[in-house]
């Protein structure tokens, strides 16, 4: 019998896992501004939002499986899929990031004070994007450097602009998926589809 309601809860966080990497797909293909750089692209976007939004919702291993599925689909399909490999890897990272400042420092999924939930999902949030304006320039030119073949001061002028790109998707991803964990928790909680990490 517990077995079974085991099996119950990872078929529905599978089934919002799925969904979440749908929505990160989304946000990266309908809510995306290209920036074409010289050799490459890259862009303002949503995508990490619901990269993040997974992980404070399912955990970090949750949540960095969606965002890493669901975005490097959408990197295979709207023109960036040299770099497919690497978001995987990083939005894996992000999700696990968040995860564990969410889940195993500052336990939100248990937490009743509105404040300190706040505080804490706002601090997991940033976590997540901080490791990610910080380490996507710099194994972004490695990457591109040596697994592409990009002369080297080309990578740094690409590396160099899509930092400030990356930074400003952070800041963004770290406001609207607070605001979205926060309004929707309550939600889940009451329709009993809130999963306690």
């Amino acid at each position: 019998m517990n077995q079974q309601k085991n099996q119950k809860v990872d078929v529905r966080k599978l089934a919002q896992a799925a969904i979440f990497a749908a929505l990160a797909y989304i946000g990266f293909q309908v809510f995306r501004i290209d920036i074409p750089i010289a050799g490459g692209k890259t862009a303002f976007h949503l995508g990490n939002t619901f990269v993040v939004l997974a992980a404070l919702m399912l955990g970090g291993v949750w949540g960095g499986l969606a965002g890493g599925v669901g975005l490097t689909i959408a990197d295979l399909t709207a023109g960036y899929a040299t770099s497919a490999p690497k978001t995987f890897l990083m939005k894996f990272l992000i999700g696990l990031i968040v995860g564990i400042v969410a889940h195993k420092v500052c336990h939100i999924s248990k937490e009743t004070d509105k404040k300190k939930l706040t505080v804490s999902t706002f601090a997991a949030s940033a976590a997540g994007m901080i490791f990610n304006t910080i380490f996507d320039p710099i194994i972004g030119y490695f990457y591109k450097v040596y697994l592409l073949g990009i002369e080297q001061n080309a990578a740094q002028i690409i590396q160099k602009i899509a930092a400030g790109t990356t930074a400003f998707n952070a800041l963004l991803t770290v406001i609207v998926a607070g605001v979205l964990y926060l309004v929707l928790r309550p939600v889940l909680k009451k329709s009993g589809l809130f999963f306690e990490v």
